[in-house]
């Protein structure tokens, strides 16, 4: 590990990122590691860290390597791994511009949850395709104090349970995660949005993040909030061969959310980078003892 380690700080809605360029895989980014870089006392503070790794030098995404040059080794705040990142797609996405690394227009990245299409427009949003949503059949409930919900069970490459709430107060602090029912709907955890109604195909959310606590935003929970909300309403793109748009308002800012007949959901919105710097590899090893 050099002496230092470029790093740069990024948002998309305000969900912020440590981001890593790191080509060649050559970091030692283990879970404990992340954790003390997303430290927003200790150390630089994030919801996650972007770890930027030429496909072909990653074993997870090897075998993408011939579609997408670039992989989101994404990792959640308390160093657990991902296997998206909405959000995260976007900064990513604009790290690379940036870095002169890819252009305006269409790329395609890597992640574990397979390969995303990007759109980099040039007024600065980002567009993702962000796969198809699948709805897991079975009753899922959740639970703030006293008060339960039934939640729509939906997979965006990672697992959500939406519940509608006619307050997003009753969500509560959020500071740790609400209680999901069955114990078993989710075995590896859940992301957790809470959802009220602003208007015509318009509403605004909260969401405990699976291994990050309440984000500003959450771009794959922005997706599975605008499907159920989709699917509440009664409508199914896939049904009525239309493409049926909603907005999300989350408190980080605002998101443009697509759901096309063919099952394709795609998020637009801001990507921004505000900094970049060096880590002192002497606090991070101290950081780790």
């Amino acid at each position: 590990m050099s002496t230092r380690i470029a790093f740069l700080k990024g948002h998309g809605t305000e969900n912020d990122f440590v981001i890593l360029p790191d080509p060649d895989n050559s970091l030692d980014l283990t879970p404990a590691a992340v954790a003390a870089l997303c430290d927003r006392r200790a150390g630089i503070g994030g919801d996650g860290v972007l770890h930027v790794v030429r496909s072909a030098a990653h074993p997870e995404a090897a075998d993408m390597a011939a579609e997408a040059e670039w992989f989101m080794d994404y990792r959640n705040g308390d160093g657990s791994i991902a296997e998206m990142c909405g959000n995260g797609v976007r900064v990513f996405a604009r790290y690379l511009r940036q870095a002169g690394q890819v252009s305006e227009g269409d790329l395609t990245i890597a992640t574990r949850a397979g390969l995303k299409s990007v759109h980099i427009a040039k007024d600065g949003d980002v567009t993702v395709g962000m796969g198809r949503a699948r709805l897991p059949e079975g009753d899922v409930t959740v639970s703030v104090g006293e008060q339960s919900w039934p939640a729509r069970n939906v997979n965006m490459g990672n697992p959500h349970a939406v519940a509608f709430v006619a307050d997003l107060q009753q969500a509560g602090p959020l500071l740790d995660p609400p209680p999901v029912g069955p114990a078993d709907a989710y075995p590896d955890g859940v992301n957790v949005e809470f959802v009220v109604d602003r208007g015509p195909r318009h509403v605004a959310m909260r969401v405990h993040e699976r291994g990050s606590g309440e984000t500003r935003s959450c771009g794959t929970g922005a997706c599975a909030v605008a499907v159920a909300a989709a699917r509440r309403d009664g409508v199914d793109p896939a049904v009525t061969g239309t493409p049926e748009t909603y907005t999300v308002d989350l408190p980080g800012g605002r998101l443009v959310i697509t759901e096309r007949p063919d099952g394709e959901v795609e998020m637009t919105g801001p990507a921004v980078i505000v900094a970049e710097g060096e880590i002192d590899t002497e606090w991070l090893e101290n950081a780790l003892r």
